[in-house]
């Protein structure tokens, strides 16, 4: 059985692959993360990890590829398409905060590395096939509604990408309406005046109690 992650006080272990590794013993997340912008500040490689050894968990900045990587364990590698330069540093806290498992909000991981050079489109559905439950499922449509949805004033609609245009966020506007079939939810028209990229989802019980966990 995995040993569940603990944080707290702990060691880290930051590289950039020059041998030079930085062993650093801190009391909580927050002072792992200062030490790590100091260390990441002064690095110009293309790659950066941390490593939390006991817990056998590690995080990979691949600033030369524009990927991010976590891993648990040997055999348990997931890997992430970085769409912005500032993405690096905040998955760095998260991982601080809470390992391999605070990176589940923080995009569409996905186990294949090549499956990263495929289409946002193409990406979109291959993630959204990975969850066969409906309570996985919702649980997504959760995930991609907290990073940049509101609910409607009316209260009657879920609105994914506010504010968005129809270029941004492609893999997981195209994820999102795999999940919206999958799950039977009803998808209505943006009214006139609204983004061109907003998708606009009538709420029901299910996304009441989901959104209520992500907010």
């Amino acid at each position: 059985m995995a040993r569940p992650y603990k944080p707290g006080p702990k060691q880290f272990v930051f590289g950039a692959g020059d041998g030079n590794d930085q062993r650093v013993t801190v009391g909580d997340a927050q002072e792992a993360y200062v030490a790590f912008s100091e260390f990441f500040r002064g690095q110009d490689a293309d790659t950066v990890t941390i490593d939390d050894e006991p817990a056998g968990q590690r995080l990979v900045l691949m600033r030369g590829q524009g990927m991010i990587a976590r891993s648990k364990g040997a055999d348990q590698t997931e890997y992430l398409k970085v769409d912005r330069p500032n993405r690096y540093t905040p998955s760095a806290m998260l991982f601080f905060e809470n390992g391999h498992g605070g990176l589940d909000r923080f995009g569409q991981w996905l186990s294949n590395l090549a499956d990263l050079d495929a289409s946002p489109e193409e990406r979109g559905a291959l993630r959204a096939a990975t969850f066969t439950t409906e309570a996985a499922a919702i649980g997504e449509v959760g995930r991609i509604w907290a990073d940049s949805g509101i609910v409607d004033p009316s209260d009657q609609w879920c609105v994914f990408f506010d504010s968005h245009g129809v270029d941004d966020d492609r893999a997981e506007r195209a994820e999102l309406i795999v999940l919206i079939e999958f799950l039977g939810l009803e998808r209505g028209d943006a009214p006139a005046g609204a983004a061109d990229g907003e998708i606009w989802v009538r709420l029901d019980p299910r996304l009441d109690a989901e959104l209520e966990r992500w907010s």
